[in-house]
Parts: structure tokens; C-alpha cells; sequence
């Protein structure tokens, strides 16, 4: 185990509330600002100068309408929703940062991987390499319904799927363009040489994409890839694929087991297990006392309905909670939706019965992830438990409002964390911009040697890589 500074990135979706329930509520809360791009900009600007390594945006094609069998309590609360395209956020908060990252949320169920490999370059081009993709499948029963499919599709044939789908743009990502394709040979008249771009020829069980990339290489060329599957599935193909793996539990212990088992999957996928960082999602309520955090955390609380929490879990995990009574333990239930949300209610504390109110009231702030509340220095005895005990190398910082949370957070809380060395240094003034993937693994602009990507990366590019 070694304890280096965690990675520390922003969390947020492109609509009013993510996940505390009710954060638009609050008077001091500009979440209703999120169709304002001076926002965004301003929000980045703002990490930029403190040093946060990047801001990680969730997204979902769906929207939460399990409940009770309708959407209503999810709208009435804003529960991820309304809920916009983070990708076209990316290039107006990059053009105000030099060294802030962007991890973007993208479906490999609903786009094609000949369109999502165009949308990663184009971004990785205008960001300078400072993009990552998260990939997700898609739980969410009413994007099924929309966007084609009659129903939602297993979460094994989801996995098999997204398999394909990685060998698909790993050939664009990596194998299609010779890194000098691009020959701007005003005397020849040949802006691209055909030489060297190469059609990817691939035909399988969901995919046929016959043809060449549509984009020049970019910084990256495969962008960081994050992935946040807990099931047994979905950490298998985590294992042979993350470069992050993003995880939330309900204690320190929990997430402790999470991440062996996150390492040693990986392992036994044939990669270094640190190959792959694990990053934490936690909501800090920070005060000058404990006494005034608990004080703000109990306001939060107090704004967060029942029913948007209980909505946002029954959309996460395809069980209507109406159907349950409030005081009666849940027990884990099969569903296609995101079973590793259950389990971690019912399994994780195995001492413990979870009830629909205790999980409403646990996801009330932040969601699914932890809260720590307190003074500077319990905020920083409390993350270094996180770092040391349960062995995470980042995490994904959520809030009550924004961005106040992470105002306060910067002005309290990271002075605290700098001088024990639980986070990075403030930045050098005359630091260079490095890729996101330089950022996680210092001296690394490509995909490190052990990962599939690297299969098919075209022998010039090794050569010069190298």
C-alpha cells in the first residue's frame, strides 16, 4: 500500500441537482444556473486555480420513473433532471483551463462506437489530451424504451456487447491512422496520405465497421478509460479495461473489500493491479467547527424529500421502493437495472437491515457515497482513512449545493489536506499541461503496455512511442 496524494476531481451532472436530493433548495444553491456556459466556465476557473485535477461529469440517457411507476417525484425534485449532453460542455470549459480534466459520461449501449470514437478524438483534440470517457451500459429502463429497444437488455449481454464495442474503437482509436497520416504536402497536393490510414476491416456479433477513422490522431488517442461496474460482470470487464474504476460505498471497510477485489481482478485480467486507479465517490460537509458542519449537514437534510430519494434509488435500481414499507429491512432482490446498488445496501454491512427510510435518509446527501462532515481537521483524519485504510487513489468529490460545497471545500478544507499530504501541492505557476493519462501515470501520454488498447496501435506509433 503506499499513501501518494489522491487524485481530486469535481463531481456533477449538466442539470439543476445530482445527488443530494432537495440541493435546489437551498437559497445559496445555483444548480437552476446549468444552462448558463458563463456557469460552467466560471465553475472551471474556479478548480483550475485550486488545483482540483479535474471534474468527472455523470450522465444518464434515462430518467428515474420506477417510482410509484411514474416520473412525477423524480421531476418534482429534480433528480438528475432536467438533464443535458455533458460531451458539448467540454470544449468551453477547456478553453478557459490549461490543466483541468474532464471525465464525460457516455453510453456504449445508444451510440454507435464509429460516432462515439469521432465525439473522443474531436474532444481530446480540443482539450489537449485532457479527456477521459467513462463507459457505462446503461441501467436505465426508460432510455431503453426510448432510444429503440422494447426492453433493457441483460446486464451479461450488455457487458458481451460493450466487449465488441472496445475492440471496435481500440482499432479506430489506435490502428486506423499512422501518427504522421497527416502530411499537409502542398507540392503533392496531398493533405492525408491514403498509405497511412488504414479501414479497420471489423465484422463480428454486433458491429460491422468496415472503414478507416473518421479523425486524425489525437494527444491520447484512446482517451482515459474510467468504468464504474461493481457486479460480478462488470468488474471483468473493468478489470481488462479501466485505467480508473470508480466505486461508492457505505463505509470504509466496504470500500477496503471493493478495491481488493477491484485488484485482484485485474491481476488475474494479466495487468498490474495499480495499473488501474480506484477513485472513491464522498461528499465533504465542511465547517470551522464540527458543530457548524453538522449544523449545514442537518439543513441539507432537511431539504431532501423522501420521495426524490427514494425516486433516485428506484431508478438506479429497477425496484419500485414504493412497494415496500418505510421500517421494513430490504433484502436483495434480482434486477437488471444496477444490482451492485443493492447489494451494497444489503450486503455490504452485514450486520446490518437496511430499510427504505434509513436508505432514503443515508442517500439524502451525496447519494450513494459516504459524507464526511466536520472542521478542516477531522474533513482531513477522515480522508486519510479513506487514502490509507481503504487503499483508493482518488476520489470523485460530490456536494449539498453547488458550487458553494466546493468553495468551502477549497477554502477550508484543502489548506488542511495540503500540509498532511493527503492531497497534490498547489500547483507550479510555470507547471507545463500534461494529458489526463500523464496525470494518473506520470510519463505515460499513451495507454500503458499492458492494456488490450495497446494491441492495436499501429507499429509507427509504437516505434515512436517507445
Amino acid at each position: 500500500m503506499k499513501n501518494e496524494p489522491l487524485s481530486l476531481f469535481a463531481f456533477d451532472v449538466f442539470a439543476p441537482a445530482h445527488l443530494t436530493s432537495g440541493s435546489w433548495r437551498n437559497e445559496n444553491d445555483e444548480g437552476h444556473r446549468y444552462t448558463d456556459l458563463q456557469y460552467w466556465t466560471g465553475l472551471a476557473q474556479m478548480l483550475e486555480e485550486a488545483s482540483f485535477d479535474g471534474i468527472f461529469f455523470a450522465d444518464n440517457v434515462g430518467y428515474h420513473d420506477v417510482y410509484r411507476g411514474s416520473g412525477d417525484a423524480a421531476l418534482r425534485d429534480a433528480a438528475q433532471f432536467p438533464i443535458n449532453d455533458p460531451t458539448v460542455l467540454i470544449s468551453g470549459m477547456a478553453a478557459v483551463t490549461k490543466h483541468l480534466t474532464f471525465g464525460v459520461t457516455c453510453s456504449a449501449t445508444y451510440e454507435p462506437p464509429y460516432l462515439l470514437a469521432r465525439k473522443f478524438s474531436s474532444l481530446d483534440h480540443l482539450t489537449a489530451g485532457r479527456v477521459g470517457w467513462n463507459i457505462v451500459t446503461s441501467y436505465s429502463e426508460a432510455a431503453a424504451r426510448n432510444l429503440g429497444k422494447q426492453q433493457q437488455l441483460s446486464p451479461e449481454e450488455r457487458y458481451d456487447m460493450a466487449d465488441e464495442y472496445m475492440d471496435v474503437v481500440y482499432k479506430l482509436w489506435e490502428g486506423s491512422f499512422e501518427e504522421d497520416a497527416v502530411v499537409r504536402d502542398v507540392e503533392a497536393a496531398t493533405y492525408v496520405d491514403p498509405a497511412k490510414v488504414h479501414a479497420i476491416d471489423h465484422s463480428g456479433s454486433y458491429f460491422t465497421v468496415p472503414g478507416f477513422h473518421l479523425c486524425e490522431p489525437s494527444p491520447q488517442r484512446t482517451p482515459v478509460l474510467f468504468q464504474a461496474g461493481s457486479s460480478a460482470r462488470g468488474m471483468e470487464f473493468g478489470a481488462k479495461h479501466a485505467e480508473a474504476v470508480f466505486i461508492q460505498s457505505t463505509s470504509v471497510e466496504g470500500a477496503k473489500r471493493s478495491v481488493a477485489k477491484i485488484r485482484q481482478a485485474v491481476a488475474e485480467a494479466g495487468r498490474d493491479p495499480r495499473d488501474v486507479k480506484v477513485v472513491i465517490l464522498l461528499t465533504v460537509v465542511v465547517a470551522p467547527t464540527d458543530e457548524e458542519a453538522q449544523a449545514k449537514y442537518d439543513i441539507a437534510v432537511a431539504n431532501a424529500p423522501v420521495e426524490g430519494c427514494l425516486a433516485r434509488f428506484s431508478g438506479w435500481t429497477g425496484i419500485d421502493m414504493s412497494t415496500y414499507d418505510l421500517d421494513a429491512p430490504l433484502k436483495s432482490v434480482g434486477t437488471k437495472a444496477a444490482q451492485s446498488m443493492v447489494d451494497m445496501f444489503s450486503k455490504a454491512d452485514p450486520d446490518r437491515d437496511w430499510t427504505p427510510r434509513q436508505i432514503a435518509e443515508f442517500l439524502a446527501v451525496g447519494g450513494s457515497g459516504c459524507t464526511i462532515i466536520g472542521s478542516p481537521e477531522t474533513v482531513a483524519a477522515e480522508l486519510r482513512r479513506w487514502r490509507d485504510d481503504a487503499d483508493v487513489d482518488g476520489i470523485n468529490l460530490s456536494y449539498t449545493t453547488k458550487p458553494g460545497s466546493w468553495k468551502e471545500f477549497i477554502e477550508l478544507a484543502l489548506p488542511e489536506l495540503r500540509a498532511q499530504g493527503i492531497v497534490s501541492p498547489v500547483r507550479a505557476a510555470d507547471q507545463q499541461p500534461t494529458t489526463l493519462r500523464e496525470k494518473l501515470f506520470p510519463g505515460h501520454k499513451y495507454t500503458l503496455d499492458s492494456h488490450p488498447a495497446t494491441e492495436h496501435r499501429t507499429k509507427r506509433l509504437t516505434s515512436a512511442s517507445s
